[in-house]
């Protein structure tokens, strides 16, 4: 019973395609490797299910680079919607507008790093002048909206429709390529990153909009409802995760509507 399961060897990966390596670790179902290619095989049952697929990301993926995989999925149609912390949205913004952020190192002290201002994301570098260009992108930006009470998802597509028009590489943005694919993008706490700033020293100005929450709560709900199934790839947790989470329990304990639940998890974390 105990070695009943498939025999573990060793493979290069020399003239190997992505399917054929997965499919390799499914089979041995060893360690990360194993987790992983289970991963992927949850993903196409998803896929094959047409089930609606939210994408929640919290951690600083985006700054790190990552955003270019997540691109690539919505290009394929295979997320519907995302979920992200506002960081991650705010920091997406630098690369639509060719701004450096550069790797780091994370033993370098903190005090050198200001004296040559340079903001740091653990062994990630920001120039100081990379945020005070993407605040000034924001601040024109949302002045040239026309509705004041508005949900996240409004505002994410409204910033990206002008990261098309306006940005030197629009290609290279989550928020940009969601506008352009008309993928909607939540965050679960505006006020906690520096689009949320940005929107309260506009507000401060009287010349600032109203973010709804309610609007995202209701927004979110609906697609879980109007879904025949209904999976997440959760990349981190937190906020993001549970912002997609409560979506069943809006519908049932709140409004009545008991869904049966969520059909499709993937979780992808370093804990």
């Amino acid at each position: 019973m105990y070695l009943s399961k498939p025999r573990i060897y060793p493979k290069g990966i020399e003239d190997i395609d992505v399917k054929k390596l997965v499919d390799f670790y499914y089979n041995s179902r060893a360690y990360n490797g194993g987790r992983l290619a289970e991963a992927c095989k949850i993903y196409e049952k998803m896929i094959d299910d047409d089930a609606t697929i939210c994408v929640t990301i919290a951690g600083a993926l985006i700054p790190a680079g990552l955003g270019g995989a997540i691109i690539s999925l919505m290009k394929h149609g295979f997320v519907d919607y995302i979920i992200s912390t506002g960081g991650n949205l705010y920091h997406d913004m630098h690369f639509a507008l060719d701004l450096p952020v550069h790797q780091g190192d994370y033993r370098v002290n903190d005090n050198e790093l200001l004296k040559e201002g340079i903001v740091r994301i653990y062994d990630i570098f920001i120039p100081y002048d990379t945020l005070l260009q993407t605040d000034e992108f924001i601040q024109n930006a949302i002045e040239e909206m026309d509705e004041k009470i508005v949900s996240t998802a409004h505002l994410h597509n409204f910033l990206g429709k002008i990261l098309l028009k306006k940005a030197k590489k629009p290609e290279m943005s989550i928020l940009a390529m969601a506008a352009k694919y008309d993928v909607p993008v939540y965050t679960s706490s505006p006020g906690d990153s520096s689009i949320g700033m940005n929107l309260s020293y506009l507000k401060l100005k009287e010349r600032g909009i109203i973010i709804d929450p309610d609007k995202d709560v209701i927004e979110t709900a609906s697609i879980v409802y109007a879904s025949r199934k209904n999976g997440a790839i959760e990349l981190g947790g937190g906020s993001p995760k549970n912002f997609f989470m409560q979506t069943q329990p809006m519908l049932s304990q709140i409004i009545g509507i008991d869904k049966k639940g969520h059909d499709y998890f993937i979780q992808i974390t370093s804990d």
